[in-house]
């Protein structure tokens, strides 16, 4: 049984003593996203409290849960009580729908296999690029420092891990063993792994670690909109992975709650115009076709592979290079470096 802290149930106890004697107690809708989605959903929910007010006539608050989506994910199964959530890849739905909290058929409930925007691991450089940083090959060399989020904390660690692979993968037309050597001198030019998105920015920008950082396209533009585009450049490689960013609600919150109309709502409110409008002005790319096209100028043309084109499936990707001892473990041990 979920245990409350005790602050948060004096709290929520306090709220209900205080309304009226037959009022209705606002909706609420707690979404549950990835590190580095902190901007992104405040700018949509505060235009979904519009819309939901103009469309229902009603009041909602919405909620906003941050952090690694692994870990995300595992604060769902020990009892956080997510309405919805908007992750940035299937497998920790996935893990969603091995604990019994999302159904099984999850991708076919909202348009684009339930994923409304999409981006793919990008690169980010100090100004003037002074490493000449131009692809994946370049950041095995033995002069440059790369940080990303840690592949077994982040689904965004895990999409950069895949696309290093992937292009190593074209690079050597397949050669395992010429792949794995690309990898592992990868890993070992990691200056920091940080446990989520954030995190990795943080040690980039704020403490100055390595020469670059590899995250999400999208993430690359906002540090540069925050922090001066005159102090960082983008650099989109040859190849990489599509990066989906799923969406699905928590069936077993919004039974409890009686949420699932307000949750649907919000979903789907990020396939509308307005809702493909702020993904779009925060750098993802988009599925709806105007939209794309009004912001085509700032997506630059990059070749993108699927992970299940290239490693089979997610859950076979996750098995194979992330679970313990598996290919990442192996490349990082003293036994498997050369």
């Amino acid at each position: 049984m979920t245990q409350r802290h005790p602050l948060t149930t004096t709290l929520f106890l306090s709220a209900l003593l205080l309304l009226p004697a037959g009022a209705v107690a606002e909706k609420t809708l707690l979404n549950s996203s990835y590190d580095i989605a902190r901007e992104l959903f405040q700018d949509v929910n505060e235009a979904f409290l519009d819309h939901y007010q103009t469309e229902r006539g009603e009041a909602v608050t919405i909620r906003q849960s941050h952090g690694g989506s692994s870990r995300q994910a595992r604060s769902i199964l020990e009892g956080m009580n997510a309405d919805v959530v908007t992750f940035n890849q299937t497998t920790d739905v996935e893990a969603l729908v091995d604990g019994g909290v999302v159904s099984e058929d999850w991708r076919e409930h909202f348009p684009h296999n339930a994923s409304p925007h999409y981006s793919l691991p990008a690169f980010l450089v100090r100004d003037g690029n002074p490493k000449g940083i131009e692809d994946w090959g370049d950041l095995a060399r033995e002069d440059v420092s790369i940080v990303f989020p840690n592949p077994k904390t982040s689904g965004n660690g895990r999409y950069t891990y895949l696309a290093a692979w992937a292009w190593a993968e074209r690079k050597y037309d397949g050669d395992e063993a010429q792949v794995r050597d690309f990898m592992r001198d990868l890993l070992a030019n990691v200056r920091v792994f940080d446990t989520g998105g954030r995190g990795a920015t943080t040690s980039f920008v704020e403490r100055r670690l390595g020469d670059v950082l590899i995250t999400f396209e999208s993430e690359v533009h906002g540090i540069r909109g925050e922090y001066g585009e005159d102090a960082f450049e983008p650099v989109v490689p040859s190849l990489s992975v599509l990066a989906e960013f799923p969406v699905a609600v928590v069936e077993r919150t919004v039974a409890r709650r009686d949420s699932r109309e307000l949750a649907e709502d919000y979903l789907e409110f990020l396939y509308s115009t307005a809702g493909q409008e702020i993904l779009a002005q925060h750098h993802y790319r988009v599925r709806d076709e105007n939209v794309a096209k009004a912001y085509a100028d700032r997506f630059p043309e990059v070749e993108l592979v699927r992970v299940e084109d290239v490693f089979g499936s997610w859950r076979e990707a996750q098995a194979e290079h992330f679970a313990s001892d598996a290919t990442m473990d192996q490349l990082q041990s003293r036994r498997g470096r050369r």
